[in-house]
């Protein structure tokens, strides 16, 4: 099939920016791990996590930012996919997802450094339940893994095979399984971490097979 100069663009700018917010997420979640125990600090009652936020707070607050922005990623990431042939839907879905999971780390890097100094853990509890647990998890869970089931049935078809489209669909399945942690289902949170791992292989699965610009059906 000939392929336009544009949409070759658009194919190399889709698979640079999948892979890069894929790279950018897993350095992020590295990085928080070991200045600050994350995601497992969350477990820890909030005035030992404002403690130990304000102990390392400029390193807790360039990772965020990194993790934020590899996840903000996803939003122009969706629109070109739908440029590529992604429904609308998948679209609107994409980039609902990048919102509120920007808007949820944001919270790290914008609000929450104020309250470490004032001390203010009833407001960072509150702030953790609405902006954390509700925006950007629930809907973050919900939003990636719908999208991801959403770009496999507008572009699958064309530009993976079927190793792509199962791995992208347990992923999304686990990743969605976070909906049940907040009701202490055992096992949620492990599924939803082994899913993002997924998740990330196949977003960079994604941007090696736009790149290639691999359009023959399978």
């Amino acid at each position: 099939m000939s392929i336009s100069f544009s949409e070759q663009s658009y194919r190399k700018l889709a698979a640079a920016l999948l892979v890069l917010g894929a790279v950018l997420a897993n350095i992020a979640f590295i990085g928080l791990g070991s200045v600050f125990n994350y995601p497992d600090i969350l477990q820890e009652p909030a005035k030992e996590i404002l403690r130990q936020f304000m102990a390392n707070q400029s390193a807790i607050i360039f990772w965020f930012s990194i993790l934020a922005i590899g996840a903000g990623l996803l939003a122009p990431i969706a629109v070109i996919l739908g440029r590529l042939g992604s429904s609308r839907m998948a679209v609107w879905i994409g980039v609902l997802a990048a919102v509120v999971q920007v808007i949820g780390l944001s919270r790290w890097i914008l609000i929450v450094p104020g309250l470490a100094q004032k001390g203010d853990v009833a407001t960072f509890q509150l702030l953790n339940t609405i902006l954390g647990t509700i925006v950007g998890e629930t809907f973050g869970y919900l939003f990636t893994g719908v999208w991801t089931i959403l770009i496999i049935r507008s572009l699958g078809k064309n530009i993976g095979s079927l190793w792509f489209s199962w791995l992208g669909i347990i992923s999304a399945i686990l990743i969605m399984l976070g909906l049940l942690i907040p009701f202490g289902v055992p096992g949620a949170d492990s599924a939803n971490f082994i899913g993002y791992i997924l998740w990330s292989i196949w977003l960079v699965a994604l941007g090696v097979l736009i790149w290639k610009g691999d359009d023959r059906k399978h």
